[in-house]
């Protein structure tokens, strides 16, 4: 077990340096810092002069990879990628392009995305395995058919439309919480019921016919043959035997997005105005703020290998005959 976790572990540093090279050949390369101090600046006053100043200021003057004006290690120290991206593998994001620091506003817009993730995942479990469970215990049936044909409805609706429809008809017209804003501390609860919501009901349609086809895989298998044939209800069945034999793809889907949790939602915190994560990074890109960008990209990349790492591990606990060496 510890072996195997080393081992991914040291998986991870590669993969790391390959999209840490990538981002920067993008932000760098692709797109120089000439390029960026244009847009940045505007058209109306870039000149030689200004885009100088706005590099020097920002340490995008230095050469990319070497630095023949140096001499022994400072070749490469002394360079944008050890000084821009380097850091990024110790968690050392820098300051943005307008001078604030990236992991102070990182550590303070955490907590509204988790406040929002968080429920909506859980209560959002919740719903789409029991309303899966009673499609697969009512098969065969009109009920059946008519959750089906309201889970493909669901699916086919914009994610836009739960966030508008939801804050004119919830917020607007019935007048029950806030469109948008937040708060802090308790306060804040009555911001995040709406966001919450519509989180929820904008991810049972795909969420209840994945698990729907989960549970219909397992309940024609010899042993759901066996439980009933001793005798078993078919609601101790799907509740008991079903579900936890289906645990394992049910906790893939979970474990893996985990970490993203920490990411926020770009659409839901930007028309709620929340000030967390996924703001943040609209906010960065509205403002062609590239140091957030490329901090927040790579900050999504460490998370997301971390959680397949945990997906792995996690195997163990729902399935016995799994064994990592």
């Amino acid at each position: 077990m510890i072996n195997y976790i080393i081992r991914r572990l040291l998986y991870m540093i590669p993969l790391l340096l390959g999209v840490n090279l990538i981002t920067f050949v993008l932000f760098f390369v692709v797109n120089s810092p000439d390029d960026m101090a244009r847009m940045h600046l505007g058209q109306k006053y870039v000149t030689e002069e200004a885009v100088s100043k706005w590099k020097s200021e920002r340490g995008y003057d230095l050469p990319l990879f070497w630095n023949d004006e140096q001499e022994g290690i400072e070749k490469v120290e002394e360079t944008i990628f050890f000084e821009k991206s380097v850091g990024l593998f110790f968690l050392n994001f820098g300051r943005s392009d307008n001078g604030r620091d990236i992991a102070a506003d990182i550590g303070q817009r955490m907590w509204p995305s988790l406040a929002i993730a968080l429920p909506s995942l859980i209560v959002g479990l919740l719903v789409n395995i029991s309303f899966a469970l009673l499609m697969v215990f009512f098969r065969a049936s009109r009920l059946a058919l008519w959750g089906v044909t309201l889970c493909v409805a669901l699916m086919s609706i914009s994610g836009l439309f739960y966030i508008i429809g939801g804050q004119f008809l919830v917020g607007k017209l019935l007048m029950l919480v806030p469109i948008s804003g937040y708060d802090t501390g308790l306060a804040a609860i009555k911001f995040l019921i709406l966001p919450v919501l519509i989180g929820v009901v904008g991810g049972i349609g795909s969420g209840a016919r994945w698990y729907r086809t989960l549970f219909l895989e397992e309940i024609e298998k010899d042993y759901v043959r066996t439980a009933r044939a001793k005798g078993l209800s078919e609601t101790r069945v799907l509740f008991t035997h079903v579900l936890q034999n289906a645990m394992i793809p049910i906790l893939t889907g979970v474990v893996v997005i985990l970490p993203l949790l920490f990411m926020g939602s770009l659409l839901t915190e930007s028309f709620f105005s929340i000030p967390g994560l996924g703001s943040y990074t609209i906010d960065a890109i509205n403002m062609q703020d590239f140091a957030i960008v490329r901090s927040m990209v790579f900050l999504g990349s460490l998370l997301y290998i971390f959680g397949l790492l945990l997906t792995d591990i996690s195997y163990t606990l729902v399935d016995p005959r799994v064994r990592l060496s």
